[in-house]
């Protein structure tokens, strides 16, 4: 009796409902469950589903104040950056045989030369007092030969210009010749006669690099 009352009152409008009904149902809504058992689904749902909450009272997270001359400040200093980047001339590849490592640059001995004895040190000592008097006298004697070369290159060039001045003039002139001058002097060590070098083995540890 109640489901029909209740399919007639759906298709009745709020004014045209009686009041007689409106009693009835009030009276007979103490006794119905207050949760009906529903089977729930994506195309209907129950308004018995719907429950309150507490309000969540949030604030909005405060904005960050952006500073206008800051930031412009800051996009300054990367478009300077970036010129300077631009006009920045490119990373050569570096040359392995013109850099020295520092392993050769350091002057600490590695080998421990052997323990002399007293007669060899005596000879040594000997030796060395010898070989400074001799290149005494050669320097000697060779500054004695550059003065005097010089005094008769002078006492020549006198005599020519009382000669002839033109002659003087073109024997003072630079010779072209005798530049640029190479000598290949005396090695500190003189080469063992009849020493073969080994050859060795060659391995290739040149690096390789890309740009």
């Amino acid at each position: 009796m109640l489901i029909t009352s209740s399919s007639c009152a759906e298709s009745r409008t709020p004014e045209s409902v009686p009041p007689q009904f409106l009693c009835c149902f009030s009276s007979c809504s103490s006794w119905l469950p207050q949760r009906v058992p529903l089977r729930g689904n994506h195309w209907q749902s129950s308004l018995l589903g719907f429950r309150t909450s507490l309000p969540v009272r949030a604030q909005p997270k405060k904005k960050k104040k952006v500073d206008v001359k800051k930031e412009q400040a800051q996009k300054e200093r990367m478009k300077k950056k970036l010129k300077k980047l631009e006009k920045a001339a490119p990373e050569l590849i570096p040359i392995e045989d013109f850099i020295t490592p520092l392993k050769y640059t350091e002057s600490d001995r590695v080998r421990s030369l052997p323990a002399l004895s007293p007669e060899e040190s005596e000879r040594r000592v000997l030796l060395l007092k010898k070989w400074c008097l001799f290149k005494q006298k050669q320097d000697e004697a060779e500054k004695k030969a550059i003065q005097v070369l010089v005094e008769s290159q002078q006492e020549a060039l006198r005599e020519l210009q009382l000669e002839s001045e033109e002659l003087y003039q073109a024997a003072i002139l630079r010779d072209e010749g005798l530049f640029p001058f190479e000598r290949e002097g005396p090695s500190y060590t003189p080469p063992l006669p009849g020493y073969d070098p080994p050859e060795g083995k060659c391995i290739d540890i040149t690096k390789v690099y890309t740009q």
